[in-house]
């Protein structure tokens, strides 16, 4: 079963070395987006470097490099759902050092009354994905482990925001009424796609990670509302903040 996942005593086959060379050291700091609208205004702004890819059948994503604040930041348009966004995650660390990441985007909404003009952020993930099982031991909910952290960074800036659990799945189109139900029984505010995975990654690893969401679609109305998702998912606001959270840790 898939709970049986978790393996900590024995070796991996293979690691990040055997695809990607010797590991090498350029950016402490990783902004994660999984806008392509955020990462164009990101090279508005500064002057971005590419200092190598991530490859795969696909083709190559960049990873670029810029200079904020007296240091040098990493971006990277941040692959889709909890296995390639933790992969990603590990292969970052692999390919410019990177143990901080800063990762924003989008949820669908779980609970308009509480979430209503504020920013999300994380306190426990519903692992309703494959990933976190191979990273951590079983359980339902996985802790955000930064997300008191992120909070005061909110409280600094005066940010409005909710604090609270999620709901993480990869299956999109399975997001079923008695499932949205379920997890608002649970206290779930927004479902997303790939937190729990990358918490898992990065608490197995020894990564820092720093997460806020922005809720876009409903799912909590009688019928489906999507017309606030694309200003979720890209509206500049979140580059903003986390520009912020960068000079803060």
């Amino acid at each position: 079963m898939i709970t049986d996942s978790f393996d900590n005593k024995s070796e991996p086959l293979f690691t990040p070395e055997h695809f990607l060379g010797p590991q090498k050291h350029l950016s402490d700091i990783c902004l994660l987006t999984f806008s392509h609208v955020i990462l164009k205004e990101l090279m508005t702004r500064f002057t971005l470097s590419e200092v190598g890819t991530l490859d795969s059948a696909n083709g190559s994503r960049p990873i670029y490099v810029f200079e904020f604040g007296g240091r040098t930041i990493a971006a990277f348009l941040c692959g889709i759902g909890s296995t390639i966004a933790g992969n990603d995650v590990v292969e970052l660390n692999w390919e410019i050092g990177a143990t901080k990441f800063i990762m924003f985007g989008s949820a669908g909404n779980l609970n308009r009354e509480a979430t209503a003009g504020k920013y999300v952020i994380p306190t426990e993930a519903y692992r309703d994905e494959g990933l976190s099982y191979h990273y951590a031991p079983p359980a339902d909910y996985i802790a955000i482990k930064n997300a008191d952290a992120t909070a005061a960074f909110f409280d600094e800036l005066r940010l409005p925001y909710v604090m609270g659990r999620v709901w993480t799945t990869d299956a999109f189109y399975r997001e079923t009424k008695d499932q949205v139900a379920a997890r608002q029984k649970e206290g779930c505010l927004a479902v997303e796609m790939e937190l729990a995975g990358v918490e898992a990654v990065c608490d197995f690893h020894g990564f820092e990670l720093y997460n806020f969401l922005v809720t876009g679609d409903v799912l909590d109305a009688p019928v489906y509302e999507n017309g606030e998702l694309r200003s979720a998912n890209h509206d500049l606001d979140k580059l903003d903040i986390a520009l912020e959270i960068v000079k803060r840790i």
